[in-house]
């Protein structure tokens, strides 16, 4: 535990120094980057635990990762708790977002979901990234595409109960960019793939589900 908070406190510095979230706040408001280096570290440690338990849910089903994409990467904070040691490929369309983290990360290889190699990944992630889009089901079905035949994908998202709709006010979000749910997300995921994890964030309090999915022929339930 006191290896993370060391981590959010230099990782938040990093970007507070970077990123004037107040005045700019509008132009980064769907990153989640206003949520890592929000003042009040409540809200601030429940945006970054979500990324720990993302990779740790990740690792539990495939040990040896060597190379994954992260959709929807923001300023790519998933990638500085990774590893080095694992190839880091991201699709981002927001352009400010995706500059900063190829400035911060060199080595970071930036994608579409058109030149991802199929079938290239141990383990792909959308954190967060999937409500913010109508055609979730038509990403999951490409996403799911890129994974090795052992690979796992990585959900995770809001619950939109009125625990979390009530922290998100408190926090000054409005979330109107939220426009499915982490269970519609989830059911259309269980059409392609075998859930076989699932944490709720924070500490087993259902404000975000984190779930990790693999290939019907590959999975077990777990």
């Amino acid at each position: 535990m006191l290896s993370k908070i060391k981590h959010i406190s230099t990782r938040r510095k990093v970007l507070r120094d970077q990123i004037d979230v107040v005045k700019s706040f509008k132009q980064w408001e769907e990153t989640c980057v206003p949520s890592y280096c929000h003042n009040n570290l409540a809200a601030a440690y429940v945006s970054w635990i979500r990324l720990f338990t993302a990779v740790e849910v990740a690792r539990a089903c495939v040990p040896d990762l060597k190379r994954i994409v992260d959709f929807g990467a923001s300023v790519g904070e998933l990638s500085h708790i990774i590893g080095a040691d694992v190839q880091y490929d991201f699709i981002e369309q927001d352009e400010l977002a995706a500059s900063m983290l190829t400035r911060n990360k060199p080595d970071a290889v930036r994608r579409t979901l058109e030149d991802a190699a199929p079938g290239g990944y141990d383990a792909v992630f959308a954190i967060d990234s999937l409500e913010h889009n109508t055609n979730f089901e038509e990403l999951l079905k490409a996403l799911s595409k890129l994974l090795a035949p052992n690979g796992v994908l990585v959900l995770s998202g809001p619950t939109e109960n009125e625990l979390y709709r009530f922290g998100r006010k408190l926090a000054g979000f409005e979330g109107d960019y939220h426009v499915t749910t982490i269970y519609e997300i989830e059911a259309a995921a269980d059409k392609h793939l075998q859930r076989t994890k699932l944490r709720r964030v924070p500490l087993g309090v259902p404000l975000f589900r984190i779930t990790a999915w693999k290939h019907r022929s590959s999975s077990s339930a777990g």
